[in-house]
């Protein structure tokens, strides 16, 4: 079988509902790697927040994060490193507005800054419970262009603030919404998605587009999916991003749905 490259999303898709990686979804991405393919975790999570995942699996492969915004090897210096951003005054000028808007939360991130205005406690992990004074989204201390921008927004205001955010920054930015049970909008930059991330990876390695196989579940996959030679939509994916698929896994993110998928579909049993 010709090398493969997969790229695999983690939540709803290689993590379980429990945010976990199960021994069997492990077993079979190492027989994988061993097999020769190449497997990359494209995930819109911070690699703050996604490195860990990086290192149970024992990767060796580049990552993608902040959906597409950011490619690079984790613990290491890597010369084709790349990271994408918008203007920080973006995020000066949403602060500004905050309290008009309805938005509870703003996080402004890169691959080495975790900023937010306030501390939340709402989603585990995605907004910091406490912050440390140089942890404070403020003009002393963003002093970088961001990769991406994650906002908590009161469910009632959700439509008011995108239709807002795109008719004043559309040109500048994407505005997308989490299919969660959380009301969260995240920003990067115009023209930025998965499907960036995996043409670099595929460039990067010298594997042609057929030969890509991409696993995903949610609405920030979809480039990704429509982009692969292969994509793969889990069962438990939304209807819209289904109609996207080359297949469906039979079983969900709950029953190790990608392992068994890949499993069969590289015939490692």
């Amino acid at each position: 079988m010709e090398q493969k490259l997969i790229a695999i999303d983690l939540d709803g898709t290689t993590l379980n509902n429990q945010s976990q990686i199960t021994q069997k979804t492990k077993e079979v991405l190492t027989k994988a790697v061993q097999a020769g393919h190449i497997v990359s975790i494209v995930t819109g999570r911070p690699n703050r927040i996604s490195e860990n995942y990086y290192d149970f699996l024992g990767l060796r492969s580049p990552m993608i994060n902040f959906n597409g915004a950011v490619g690079h090897i984790p613990h290491q210096q890597w010369d084709k490193e790349y990271a994408l951003t918008f203007n920080k005054d973006i995020a000066f000028e949403i602060m500004a507005k905050k309290q008009h808007l309805g938005i509870q939360v703003i996080a402004a991130e890169g691959k080495n800054m975790a900023l937010a205005d306030v501390p939340n406690t709402v989603i585990d992990d995605f907004f910091p419970v406490t912050l440390k004074a140089n942890e404070v989204l403020n003009r002393i201390n963003l002093k970088e262009d961001p990769s991406a921008m994650t906002m908590l927004v009161k469910r009632p205001q959700m439509k008011k603030v995108v239709s807002l955010l795109e008719d004043e920054f559309g040109d500048k930015i994407n505005v997308g919404v989490w299919g969660g049970p959380n009301p969260v909008l995240e920003l990067s930059p115009k023209g930025v998605d998965k499907a960036h991330g995996v043409k670099f990876l595929a460039d990067t390695y010298q594997i042609d587009r057929k030969n890509i196989v991409a696993f995903g579940d949610e609405h920030n996959d979809a480039e990704m999916i429509d982009y692969a030679g292969w994509g793969v939509v889990m069962q438990n994916g939304t209807k819209q991003l289904k109609a996207l698929a080359n297949d469906i896994t039979p079983l969900t993110n709950e029953q190790d749905g990608l392992a068994h998928y890949l499993e069969e579909y590289l015939k490692l049993a």
